[in-house]
C-alpha cells in the first residue's frame, strides 16, 4: 500500500512537466484545471482558441504592463517580487502577489485557484521548468487562452466577444486595458461595465502599454 502511495506521488509529482512538453506545439489548446472544473460541475464554458499573432498587440501590452512587466527579463519567476513578498509575510505584514505571467499560466494549467503559500511553493519550480521548456511567445498565447475573464469565459477571443462584441484581434487600446486591469478578479471586475475605479486603472495600464515597446521584445516572432 505505502509502495503504491509513493507510485502515485511521483507520477503526480511529475505529471506537470510531462504536460509541459506536450503543450510545447502551438497546435496543442491545453484547458485549465477552472474549465476542467466547469466541466465537472456540468456548467460549461466558452473559449476559443486564437493564436498570438491573432490577438490585439494592445492587449499582450497591457496584460503585461499590468500583470508582469518584467516578463522579457526574468526566468520564470521576478525574484525581486518575490523576495519582498516573503519580507513582508515574515514581518507579520499582508503579502501582495508576486506572481509572474509564467508563474500564473502554470498555476492555470496544472493547479488549484485558492490563495496559499503551498500552492505558491510548487508555482515557482513549475515556472522556471516553463520557462526553459516553452518560448516567451509560447507562454503569452497559452496565458491569454486560459485565463479567466468572467463567469465561464476563457481566453482573449471569448472575453472579447463577451465584453466588447469584438474579436481578440480587433480590441482598441482602451478595451485592451479594460481586460487587462480585469484579471485579478474577473468574476467583481467587469470589463465591459467598468466602475470609475476600474476605468482609472485602465487608463494607467493604456499609458503605460503605449510605451511599451522595450519590454516586450520577446514576443517578436
Amino acid at each position: 500500500m505505502v509502495h503504491r502511495l509513493f507510485k502515485l506521488m511521483v507520477v503526480l509529482t511529475l505529471l506537470p512537466f510531462v504536460l509541459m512538453l506536450v503543450y510545447r506545439p502551438s497546435f496543442i489548446h491545453p484547458p485549465s484545471t477552472l474549465m476542467l472544473a466547469d466541466l465537472a460541475l456540468l456548467q460549461g464554458y466558452d473559449r476559443q482558441w486564437v493564436p498570438l499573432n491573432e490577438i490585439s498587440p494592445a492587449l499582450i501590452r497591457s496584460v503585461m504592463m499590468s500583470e508582469d512587466g518584467q516578463f522579457c527579463a526574468h526566468n520564470g519567476v521576478d525574484w525581486v517580487q518575490m523576495r519582498s513578498v516573503i519580507d513582508d509575510a515574515l514581518d507579520g505584514e499582508e503579502t501582495r502577489g508576486a506572481s509572474t505571467i509564467t508563474m500564473q499560466t502554470v498555476k492555470n494549467l496544472y493547479l488549484w485557484n485558492s490563495r496559499s503559500f503551498i500552492r505558491k511553493g510548487l508555482e515557482i519550480p513549475m515556472a522556471l521548468a516553463a520557462n526553459m521548456l516553452w518560448s516567451k511567445r509560447r507562454t503569452m498565447e497559452l496565458y491569454l487562452n486560459i485565463a479567466e475573464w468572467g463567469p465561464g469565459i476563457y481566453g482573449a477571443q471569448a472575453a472579447a466577444l463577451y465584453h466588447f462584441k469584438v474579436p481578440a484581434s480587433k480590441l482598441t487600446a482602451r478595451q485592451a486595458a479594460l481586460l487587462a486591469v480585469s484579471l485579478p478578479n474577473p468574476i467583481k471586475r467587469n470589463a465591459g461595465k467598468p466602475g470609475p475605479g476600474l476605468r482609472r486603472l485602465a487608463a494607467m495600464i493604456e499609458r503605460r502599454a503605449a510605451t511599451a515597446g522595450p519590454y516586450i521584445t520577446c514576443l517578436d516572432p
